[in-house]
C-alpha cells in the first residue's frame, strides 16, 4: 500500500462532528490513504479567549501536513471575534476559492437542470483585507485592496483551472465601470492573462446583470473568475439555484497549503440529531483527495456519492415525496455511500477523474513587471467638520494651499461639492480636499508643511491619500461631478 498521506482535521461546531464522523468512515472504506491528525477549532477555543478561534499548536499541525479538511465551525456573537476562515486563508496564503455549483436534477429539485459552473473567487485580499476605521462621528470607512500579484495568481488558476479541467470558456465578473482603478485592474489582466489560452473562449460581465444572468441563465457560464467578496456572494447564489447549498464543497488553494469544507455553516438546531446531509464535506474531501494524488478514490466516493442520490436515498434537507425513495440520517446516508463504492450512476453523469496527474495544479512564477516612474502631484487630505455648506470649509482651509499647492476640488464622500456644488447633495462631516501641486511634482517636505497649515488653521485632518502618477498615468480617479 502506497503511504499514507497525514492531513489535519478539525471537527467543528454545531452538526460538524457528525458530518466529519461520516465524511472520514466513507474515505476509510474507499481505502483513501490519508492520515488525520485531529485539531481543536472554533466555538470552544473562542471560549477559552482566543479571538482568532484557532490555537497556536495547531498552526504547527497545518504547516507540517499543508492539507486541512475541516468541518464549519459557530462564531461567537458579538465584537472581537474574527472570521476563522478568513484567518486561516490570509495566513496559508490560499488565494483561490474554488466551488464547483452542479444541479443533479431530477433527483434534487432545480430550475436549471444542466447547470454545472465552477466559480473561483480570490481568497486574500479585496474589502476581506478587513482594513477598517471610524474616522468621523458619522463616517466609517473600509478600504478595498487589489494587487497586481493576487489578481494574476487568482486569474492564472482559472485558466490552469479550465484547462486541465476540460473547461470550454473563462468568465470574469467587475464592477470596472465604477472602480475604475482597482476592478479595472482585475479585468484588464483577465484580459492579458487569457491571451495566452486561446482555445479558451473568455469574456468579461459587470458583476450585477452578470449575477443575474447566472441565476437566470447559468449554463452561458462554465467557470467564472472573479474578486473575493463577489465571488463570496454568487457563489452561494450558485449554489443554492443548482437545488441546495448542503450539497456544495469547497476547496481553498495556495501555493503551499490547501484546505478543504463544506460551503455551508454549523447549523447549532440540528446538532446531535442524526439529520445533517454530510454531502457538501463529502464533495470537499473528494476534492482534497485529488489535490494529494489519489484520483482513483476520489472517482470511487464521488460516483458512489451520485449512485446514492440516484438511488432516491436522500436526508431530510433534500427529500421530495415522489422521487425520494427512502428518508435518511446522517449515519444512514453515509452507509448509504459506501454499499455503492463501485458503482456508477446511470442517469447522472458519472465522473471521471485524470489518473495520469498526481500532482497538484501548480502555477508558474509571477511575471516580473518593470517599475513605473512615479510621481507625487498632490495630495487628499481628509477633513472631520461638522460644518453643512462647502464654501464655508473652503474659505477656511484656502489659506493653507501656501504657495506650493492649488486647492482644486473638495468632496463629500466623493461627491464633488466645491467649486460649484448645488444645494441637494447630502453631507456627512467627512470632507476631501484635493490640493493639487504647483508645478506638476511635490515632496513630503512641503506635504508635511501644508499639513502644518492645516492644523493651524484649527482643521481636524484625519486622513491623506498622496496622489501620484505611474510612468505618467494618473493613478488616482477623479471626484464624482469634477
Amino acid at each position: 500500500m502506497s503511504e499514507r498521506v497525514p492531513i489535519t482535521v478539525a471537527y467543528g461546531d454545531g452538526i460538524g462532528p457528525e458530518i466529519m464522523e461520516a465524511t472520514l468512515r466513507i474515505l476509510d472504506s474507499a481505502n483513501a490513504k490519508i492520515q488525520p491528525e485531529v485539531i481543536e477549532i472554533g466555538e470552544k477555543v473562542y471560549e477559552r479567549g482566543v479571538s482568532a478561534g484557532i490555537e497556536e499548536g495547531s498552526w504547527e499541525s497545518l504547516r507540517r501536513t499543508k492539507v486541512f479538511l475541516k468541518a464549519p465551525i459557530t462564531t461567537p456573537q458579538g465584537g472581537g471575534f474574527k472570521s476563522l476562515n478568513v484567518t486561516v486563508r490570509k495566513t496559508l496564503g490560499l488565494f483561490a476559492n474554488v466551488r464547483p455549483c452542479t444541479s443533479y436534477s431530477p433527483f434534487v429539485a432545480t430550475r436549471h437542470p444542466g447547470m454545472d459552473v465552477v466559480i473561483v473567487r480570490e481568497n486574500e485580499e479585496d474589502l476581506y483585507a478587513g482594513i477598517e476605521h471610524r474616522q468621523t462621528d458619522e463616517v466609517y470607512q473600509c478600504i478595498k485592496i487589489v494587487s497586481q500579484p493576487g489578481s494574476e495568481k487568482i486569474i492564472r488558476y482559472a485558466f490552469e483551472y479550465a484547462k486541465q479541467n476540460g473547461r470550454k470558456k473563462v468568465s470574469c465578473f467587475t464592477k470596472d465601470n465604477i472602480m475604475k482603478l482597482t476592478d479595472g485592474l482585475f479585468h484588464r489582466l483577465f484580459d492579458e492573462i487569457g491571451a495566452e489560452y486561446p482555445n479558451i473562449e473568455k469574456d468579461h460581465w459587470i458583476i450585477d446583470i452578470g449575477a443575474a444572468r447566472l441565476a437566470d441563465t447559468p449554463n452561458i457560464f462554465d467557470v467564472i473568475v472573479t474578486l473575493n467578496l463577489y465571488g463570496d456572494i454568487i457563489s452561494d447564489i450558485a449554489a443554492q439555484i443548482t437545488g441546495s447549498v448542503g450539497l456544495g464543497g469547497s476547496a481553498n488553494i495556495g501555493g503551499a497549503c490547501a484546505m478543504f469544507e463544506a460551503i455551508h455553516g454549523s447549523a447549532p438546531p440540528l446538532a446531535g440529531k442524526n439529520v445533517a446531509n454530510p454531502s457538501g464535506l463529502l464533495l470537499g474531501a473528494v476534492m482534497m483527495l485529488v489535490h494529494i494524488g489519489q484520483p482513483e478514490e476520489a472517482e470511487a466516493v464521488h460516483n458512489a456519492w451520485l449512485k446514492t442520490l440516484e438511488d432516491g436515498v436522500h436526508t431530510q434537507d433534500i427529500f421530495n415525496q415522489g422521487v425520494s425513495s427512502k428518508l435518511v440520517g446522517t449515519k444512514e446516508f453515509a452507509d448509504a455511500v459506501i454499499a455503492r463504492l463501485g458503482q456508477r450512476p446511470t442517469t447522472l453523469k458519472p465522473v471521471d477523474y485524470d489518473k495520469s496527474s498526481r500532482s497538484s495544479l501548480t502555477l508558474p512564477p509571477l511575471k516580473q513587471r518593470p517599475r513605473a516612474v512615479k510621481d507625487t502631484v498632490g495630495i487628499d487630505v481628509f477633513l472631520h467638520w461638522a460644518g453643512v455648506c462647502a464654501d464655508d470649509i473652503a474659505d477656511k482651509i484656502k489659506g493653507s494651499a501656501g504657495e506650493d499647492f492649488d486647492l482644486i476640488m473638495i468632496t463629500n464622500r466623493g461627491v464633488k461639492v466645491w467649486p460649484g456644488g448645488v444645494p441637494e447633495t447630502g453631507c456627512a462631516d467627512h470632507w476631501r480636499c484635493r490640493f493639487m501641486a504647483k508645478g506638476g511634482k511635490t515632496d513630503h517636505a512641503r506635504i508635511v508643511g501644508l499639513l502644518g497649515r492645516i492644523d493651524e488653521a484649527g482643521i481636524d485632518f484625519i486622513k491623506t491619500e498622496h496622489l501620484c502618477t505611474f510612468d505618467g498615468q494618473p493613478g488616482y480617479s477623479l471626484g464624482q461631478g469634477q
